[in-house]
């Protein structure tokens, strides 16, 4: 699963790094494609209950899923989450990253994803053995309520392993002390997804893209994570 975690990391960072203004959300599934063929890696997200792409990426308020498109232009000032897996030797990791579009992004739009990113680190800061699931979604919710923003409810994290997704769920919510406890040798994805505005989404006419139901803009960070004695191992890193 570590090799899997490298393999998510560096071809996120590819990714990152052609993410520009005037770049369209197809180029960019393209670069992930061939960057795959390269490793002789199968992508996780493809053919998935008929997900047609690599890449899940998913642009302003946007919030999960959506198609990589060739109509799709990356403008100055946007944000592009994007979620991405693969499978190696049958075990698999999963990782998320929002990126700013071009150098001028909106202020709140950056507090935004520093948020979304720090709600994530604080969640990976609760683990250890013993604590619950619980302990991880109040520490995520915490740091985002505190900023003013919405955890969105509709979708949460999950155990991975030889599936993509695995018991348990793991909300970006709930109540310290609640819920299963985590065991060493445990891995789970904690994937924060959270609006600047209120957090209802609806999907739209694609069956996949979810938005923010008002319009807000949203942000998306995800790592794969082991359980260890000491607390927790970042497998995405």
């Amino acid at each position: 699963m570590r090799r899997a975690g490298q393999i998510v990391r560096e071809v996120l960072e590819l990714v990152r790094s052609r993410v520009k203004p005037g770049a369209t959300t197809l180029d960019l599934e393209k670069a992930a494609e061939a960057r795959l063929t390269e490793l002789g890696v199968k992508a996780a997200f493809k053919g998935y209950h008929g997900f047609p792409c690599v890449l899940c990426t998913s642009v302003n308020s946007e919030v999960v899923h959506g198609i990589p498109s060739a109509n799709r232009v990356l403008k100055e000032g946007d944000i592009v989450s994007v979620d991405f897996g693969v499978v190696v030797d049958g075990y698999y990791g999963d990782a998320a990253i929002t990126v700013p579009v071009g150098q001028k992004i909106d202020p709140d739009t950056a507090r935004l994803l520093a948020v979304t990113e720090a709600s994530l680190n604080a969640g990976i800061a609760a683990i250890r053995p013993g604590a619950t699931l619980g302990d991880v979604g109040a520490a995520v919710q915490g740091v985002v309520e505190a900023e003013g923003f919405s955890v969105v409810r509709d979708f949460v994290g999950h155990g991975i392993g030889v599936h993509m997704h695995e018991d348990p769920q793991v909300p970006n919510f709930g109540e310290a002390g609640r819920g299963m406890k985590l065991r060493k040798g445990m891995v789970i994805a904690i994937e924060p997804m959270v609006n600047a505005g209120k957090p209802d989404v609806r999907v739209m006419s694609d069956g996949w893209t979810a938005v923010a139901t008002d319009g807000s803009m949203s942000a998306h960070f995800e790592h794969t994570v082991a359980v260890t004695a000491t607390g927790a191992t970042i497998l995405t890193e």
